[in-house]
């Protein structure tokens, strides 16, 4: 069976018997390992003992005096999260559990980067097994910030890094122009669009985060893009959901935005308040919900499809939160995550 995202470290972690993730010292080293963990030529003595003895017993406690006794300011905070990060995950029976239990509390003060790690292994965990390339590509918007552009009928989802890594080498092509930000210099970009052609090559790619994912009606990334949120939200909240993408709001006693923007513009629809066509138009991609089970859904919200909306920034960048499935689902209860 082909593998998907490697770079994911999904390599060092354990299955439990419900098949979510095990945290393994392997993993933790591979945390260790990131450049901006690695002490720099620089660092004193006490900050690479610190970075050695944790390589050699990744989960061993740190007295605080350990991390007071770094040289540098930068470096003693820059532990001190990273610690502090590694015991609320490592409190936890799996990291699905973990993932729940950072978002459903307060991840202020949590590095980004850690939380996009995260949510990478699981998501990795969540589309085991998926063989649809296009809802593998779409659920990498769980945890990489995309660009998007509308052309020719296409409505374009690229890996913003990528693009800004591309333009910055001169790597250039047709899409640049479209996927570089709003106001900015206006190189082009060559970037591949999954197709059916290119889809048995996914898995070699998947790491590349090279592939353009058209979530247009009627195109396989469309679809892609809600059998992704079935399988997140299935493996997360061990919630059994159907999702169709739809081209409209047409029943929506529920609106759930999966980005800031599109959260903005629901709730202002969902007050019944007038919404600039501009606005509107930042919406990409809309789904209907509906639970397998409706019994522990919200009584006003039973019978109805919940719809999702993702949407653009002014400078058509899409940030997916997949955290707002866990605090914006109408359920009474939460499903188990762990």
């Amino acid at each position: 069976m082909a593998d998907y995202w490697l770079a994911s470290g999904h390599a060092f972690c354990d299955l439990d018997a419900d098949g979510r993730l095990l945290a393994t010292p392997a993993l933790w080293r591979a945390f260790l390992a990131r450049p901006e963990l690695v002490p720099p030529p620089e660092a004193c003595a006490a900050e690479r003992a610190l970075h050695a003895g944790l390589l050699a017993e990744p989960l061993r406690a740190v007295p605080a005096a350990e991390v007071a006794a770094l040289a540098d300011p930068d470096a003693r905070e820059n532990w001190q999260v990273f610690l502090a990060f590694r015991d609320r995950v490592a409190a936890q029976p799996t990291l699905e559990a973990a993932w729940l239990a950072l978002y459903g509390a307060d991840v202020h003060g949590v590095p980004p980067l850690f939380l996009q790690m995260l949510t990478h292994l699981v998501a990795y965990a969540a589309l085991a097994g998926e063989p649809d390339a296009f809802a593998w590509r779409a659920a990498e918007c769980l945890f990489r910030p995309q660009r998007a552009a509308i052309h020719q009928g296409a409505l374009l989802l690229a890996d913003e890094e990528v693009v800004d890594a591309r333009a910055a080498d001169g790597d250039l092509g047709a899409l640049g122009r479209l996927l570089t930000e709003a106001g900015a210099p206006p190189p082009t970009v060559e970037l591949d669009v999954l197709s059916e052609d290119l889809a048995p090559g996914y898995p070699g790619r998947s790491d590349a985060h090279d592939l353009a994912l058209d979530i247009a009606e009627g195109r396989p990334g469309q679809r892609g893009l809600a059998r992704a949120l079935e399988r997140f939200i299935q493996h997360v909240l061990g919630e059994t959901v159907r999702i169709t993408a739809v081209p409209v709001i047409a029943d929506a006693p529920w609106i759930l935005g999966l980005d800031s923007e599109a959260t903005r513009i629901g709730n202002a629809l969902w007050r019944g308040e007038a919404v600039a066509q501009a606005e509107l138009a930042r919406i990409l991609w809309l789904g209907e919900l509906r639970f397998a089970e409706e019994s522990r859904v919200l009584p006003r919200a039973q019978g109805r499809p919940v719809v999702l909306a993702l949407a653009m920034d002014v400078a058509q960048r899409v940030r997916l939160k997949p955290q707002n499935l866990v605090a914006g689902l109408p359920l009474l209860a939460r499903g188990k995550g762990a």
